[in-house]
């Protein structure tokens, strides 16, 4: 299932951006490289789906607004590699979609995906029966 595509990038940090960090063929960059742009978001979808997949049933049957955001993101990220610089937005918007996707998969974030949620593991019950206690005043009497 794909979060995010080449559209929603263009929208979110414009064709020059896009431009600028895909163009690897032609001085001054002019155009946006389908292939590399491509590559990002699939990246972005294996971490996605590593880290919801553990809540929520794979694929989902609707792409929440907020996933395609968190995809956008860190498609983002992995476009600037490692010319990233650790203070920018581009990598404290990674920052914040993995640690909002970690709060999913803890349970901690639920996210409408228009279907069912897996049932959590356990739910049974505990029962106590209070007359076959081994300390009782009786038993614990000259101590």
């Amino acid at each position: 299932m794909t979060y995010a595509v080449k559209q929603d990038l263009v929208d979110r940090f414009g064709a020059t951006e896009l431009i600028q960090l895909t163009d690897r063929t032609n001085m001054p960059p002019s155009t946006i490289d389908d292939v590399v742009v491509g590559r990002a978001p699939a990246d972005a979808d294996g971490v996605i789906d590593g880290y919801i997949g553990k809540q929520f049933d794979l694929p989902l049957s609707v792409v929440p607004p907020v996933l395609t955001k968190v995809a956008a993101d860190l498609a983002r990220y992995y476009l600037h590699g490692e010319a990233a610089d650790k203070d920018s937005i581009v990598s404290r918007n990674f920052a914040t979609a993995l640690s909002w996707l970690k709060d999913v998969s803890k349970g901690l974030v639920s996210i409408d995906d228009q279907g069912e949620t897996p049932e959590q593991a356990g739910g049974g019950s505990i029962r106590a029966n209070p007359s076959t206690r081994v300390f009782r005043r009786d038993t614990l009497r000259g101590y």
